[in-house]
């Protein structure tokens, strides 16, 4: 019994790593807001505990993602986006799984859920 135990807990240990690089890649979703509905687009890649990448603006101009974090299948990041009245900063968290994100963003108090796919 207690090898079965220790077999699943190694095996559990492994497969969180895995999930975390499932992350790299680009990954397409839409978010729904008071404004309307806007399509978004990620592309990230992880280095161990280290999350890299970047986004597309409006414009299709890449925003480099900042201070991203890979903790097991959670990553954390933000991004500082202008809309012509100084830059704000988004923070975002996600969860990873084989082919979707389950994604959260943060703006001044308010949420927002939403789900990318891998492109």
């Amino acid at each position: 019994m207690k090898i079965r135990a220790l077999a699943l807990g190694l095996l559990l240990a492994i497969a969180a790593p895995a999930f975390a690089n499932d992350v790299d890649g680009k990954w397409t979703g839409s978010i729904e807001t008071p404004g309307g509905t806007f399509m978004v687009n990620f592309t990230f890649k992880a280095d161990g505990a280290k999350l890299t990448g970047a986004s597309l603006a409006p414009d299709g101009t890449p925003v480099p993602i900042k201070n991203g974090k890979v903790d097991g299948t959670k990553i954390t990041f933000s991004l500082d986006l202008d809309f012509g009245q100084g830059p704000v900063t988004i923070n975002y968290t996600g969860v990873v799984s084989p082919g979707m994100l389950k994604m959260q963003s943060e703006f001044m108090g308010m949420t927002n859920d939403f789900t990318l796919k891998k492109a």
